[in-house]
Formats: structure tokens, C-alpha cells, sequence
């Protein structure tokens, strides 16, 4: 349980990934606990928020789930500008969707954040059987570039709190525990802070 006086951050997360990963079933698990077999892909893209206490911080999530078709791909820096945390996602059962996770990663690494928090999550953990992604792979692509890795089934909820948890313990260690006052009319220092502890 938080305890009282504990530092409130604000973060804003993006999740970016190809189309039919399952990137809304992730968020809609984490934030309401539902799950939809038939998810309406979603346009441009969705936002929600949801709020985790951990027994150093309080983390409120700024969720932004992007489309995942090409022809929303231009929008996506919007999302990631600022983000301080990134969740890529691919589905375990297509190679496809891994290869676009990749191309993902790099161009957060060129455009996003240098401190983002960034997890690599293989989705879809249920169609084990029908696998086209060792893990061994998604692993060592995720320690290669910085991030860590989860395997989650948004369908069995597997993973799915642990994965939010784990982003929340890292933005919470990331961001100081007394935090500095910030000048509001300082412009500048508040657009280099991707995120705020409020104390």
C-alpha cells in the first residue's frame, strides 16, 4: 500500500506494435479487467488512464494505444514525443508482427526519449501452440536494445498486471525520491522532464 506523503508521477505510456497484436486487449485487460475475442481495431489512436500504488510511489499512467495499420504510422511520434515509458508489442504466433516490433524499437531509439522505460512484449502467450517466436529470440533482441521482455496473454490475462507493475518500479526508481520544485514559467525545464514526480 502507498503510504501517505508518497510521490505521485505522472507518466505517459505508449503502446506501439502491428496491427492485430493485441495492444488494445493489453490495455483494456490492465485498466477494466475485460476481454473482447473481437476487438475493433482501433483508429488513430485510444487513451486511457489507470493508476498503480507501489509502496515507493503512486504511478498514473497517460495510456496512448496506437493503430497499428500503416496508414496511422506518420501520427505515431505524436504519441511516443514525451513518453516516458513505451510497451512494444508482437504476437508470439507471427514472425511478421516481430520484424515490425524491431523496426518499432528503432525508430523510438532515433525519435523517443533517451530515458524511456521500453518493454518488448510477445502477446499472445495462449497460441503457444502455434508459435512462430522463440523466446530465446525476443529475449535477446529485448537485452541487445535496453528493455525487458515479457511473454502476456491479454485473452488469459496472463502477465498483464505484472508488466505494468514492473514499468511503474522502473519510472518510480528512475525519477528522484525528493523531488525538485519546478518553475512553472521555466518552459524549457518542464518539456525536458518526459514525466514528474509531484511529492
Amino acid at each position: 500500500m502507498a503510504r501517505p506523503g508518497n510521490k505521485i508521477i505522472q507518466a505517459k505510456l505508449v503502446l506501439l506494435g502491428d496491427m492485430g497484436t493485441g495492444k488494445t486487449s493489453l490495455v483494456l485487460r490492465f485498466v477494466k479487467g475485460q476481454f473482447f475475442d473481437h476487438q475493433e481495431p482501433t483508429i488513430g489512436a485510444a487513451f486511457f488512464t489507470q493508476i498503480l500504488s507501489l509502496t515507493e510511489a503512486t504511478v498514473k499512467f497517460d495510456i496512448w494505444d496506437t493503430a497499428g495499420q500503416e496508414r496511422y504510422h506518420s501520427l505515431a511520434p505524436m504519441y511516443y514525443r514525451g513518453a516516458a515509458a513505451a510497451v512494444v508489442v508482437y504476437d508470439i504466433s507471427s514472425q511478421d508482427t516481430f520484424v515490425r516490433a524491431k523496426k518499432w524499437v528503432e525508430e523510438l531509439q532515433r525519435q523517443g526519449n533517451i530515458n524511456m522505460v521500453m518493454a518488448l512484449v510477445a502477446n499472445k502467450f495462449d497460441l503457444e501452440s502455434s508459435r512462430e517466436v522463440d523466446k530465446e529470440e525476443g529475449e535477446e533482441f529485448a537485452q541487445e536494445n535496453g528493455m525487458f521482455y515479457m511473454e502476456t496473454s491479454a485473452k488469459t490475462a496472463e502477465n498483464i498486471n505484472e508488466l505494468f507493475f514492473e514499468i511503474a518500479k522502473r519510472l518510480a526508481k528512475a525519477c528522484p525520491s525528493k523531488p525538485t520544485p519546478m518553475s512553472l514559467n521555466n518552459e524549457d525545464q518542464g518539456r525536458r522532464r518526459s514525466f514528474c514526480c509531484l511529492g
